[in-house]
């Protein structure tokens, strides 16, 4: 079999509809539009949320909270997962995203206390929790709080 030889089934392509061209093809004067109104003209499109004038959900619905525009997103990472370092490393930002623990190159990185820590670590990073502080102070290592 060839590339050439492929084909739609058999009635699966119709013939294109040709419209305004004459009364006797069914689809002349108003090419299947109806009369006059706002979709009988050229170039019109309707947005997927137009209600017809009638006011949008968008806005009937109350809006509630606030959206603070300048917090930090943190790219998360638990304890746990720092135990896949050797004992004495000295844990960065660099690390994470090398060790692929972190994606997000963009987001600081902040420890919270998920899981159990075995090692003696040298964290610095960005931001930690307290509980997060207390687990690498109690295997015997030591945090230290990066700015940016």
């Amino acid at each position: 079999m060839k590339l050439t030889d492929l084909a739609p089934a058999a009635g699966a392509k119709g013939r294109k509809k040709r419209v305004g061209r004459g009364e006797g093809s069914g689809l002349g004067k108003t090419s299947g539009r109806g009369s006059k109104g706002q979709k009988a003209r050229s170039g019109h499109k309707r947005r997927p949320w137009f209600e017809g004038g009638q006011m949008p959900l968008q806005r009937r619905v109350p809006k509630r909270g606030f959206r603070n525009l300048f917090r930090t997103e943190y790219a998360i990472v638990n304890v746990g997962a720092l135990d896949r370092f050797e004992d004495g490393v000295e844990v960065t930002t660099q690390h994470l995203l090398d060790a692929g623990v972190v994606r997000d190159k963009k987001r600081p990185i902040k420890l919270l206390g998920g899981g159990t820590l075995s090692k003696k670590l040298v964290v610095k990073l960005p931001a930690a929790s307290a509980q997060a502080r207390k687990k690498i102070e109690a295997a015997g290592g030591t945090f230290e709080l990066l700015k940016g």
